[in-house]
């Protein structure tokens, strides 16, 4: 019994000893929220999709480029106790459609802040993700009397804040190469994705670029929030974003990347809820 019990721990010891860590990892793209009422808005000359989870003060939940709100559901299931979970589909992104007008994130603020007005949403706190959180920081350069807290997860304020070649990093390719897969299954354009990473990647190519005073502006509280191994997102411009932004708070997530909320949704949750529940909105 006592050998047979030793291979057995000798077993898992070496099972646990060759599993990757979490920021080599991708984990499966959560479900939907269950219970969430989805629906569509007309605005801005798209359809733009979205779900809506729980009861109370309203947050924002904006996933990252090439994604869909399905990557956040975690994070809605987290707050929807305490709060009305809005889930959006960027445009082009997801189920939403997309028109010819260049990409731009004011042009994505915009559609946010028209979704706002659909709902009867006065003000909201966000949570975004890469381009989500970049979409959350536009809104408070821009429409500050929108949102209040604002969490950004690996996002950017100036394009010399990406890494180069993160898109090689097989964490970060598999991603993409799954991101063609679900945008073929949920879009409304489905043979089109080719056309829709070329139309979305000019945006990439030159935004943003806001500047130290753009970002002084910001007054709303904010979280500078990252993974220890982003891929994407060089670590000293995440600390210049929280250090430019005044009152800016900054938390690296430990043993996580560029996909935190997935691989290490409990750590990545407790610091959303306590940023987003706990800390008053005047202090970071």
């Amino acid at each position: 019994m006592a050998r047979a019990l030793c291979s057995i721990l000798a077993v898992c010891f070496m099972q646990a000893a060759q599993a990757a860590p979490p920021w080599q990892t991708l984990p499966p793209t959560p479900a939907p929220v269950a219970g969430a009422h989805a629906a569509y808005a007309d605005v801005n000359g798209i359809r733009l999709s979205y779900a809506v989870v729980g009861h109370g003060t309203p947050v924002l939940l904006l996933h990252g480029g090439l994604a869909n709100r399905d990557y956040l559901s975690l994070q809605a299931k987290a707050l929807m106790a305490k709060h009305q979970v809005i889930l959006v589909d960027s445009r082009g992104h997801g189920r939403s459609s997309r028109d010819a007008q260049p990409y731009g994130y004011d042009l994505m603020a915009d559609d946010v802040v028209a979704l706002m007005d659909k709902l009867n949403i006065r003000k909201a706190d966000v949570v975004g993700w890469s381009d989500g959180g970049i979409i959350g920081l536009d809104l408070a350069i821009r429409h500050p009397d929108r949102v209040g807290k604002i969490l950004a997860f690996g996002a950017n304020t100036k394009t010399s804040g990406v890494a180069s070649g993160f898109d090689k990093i097989p964490t970060f390719a598999g991603f993409i190469q799954r991101a063609g897969v679900e945008y073929r299954r949920n879009s409304p354009t489905p043979r089109e994705y080719d056309a829709f990473v070329e139309q979305i990647g000019k945006m990439w190519d030159s935004q943003p670029n806001w500047t130290d005073e753009q970002l002084k502006q910001i007054r709303s509280p904010v979280l500078i929030m990252d993974g220890q191994h982003d891929e994407a997102i060089k670590r000293e411009h995440t600390e210049y974003m929280a250090a430019t932004i005044p009152g800016a708070g900054l938390m690296i997530l430990p043993n996580v990347s560029h996909f935190a909320f997935i691989q290490d949704p409990a750590m990545f949750n407790a610091a959303m809820v306590h940023f987003i529940d706990d800390t008053p909105a005047g202090k970071r």
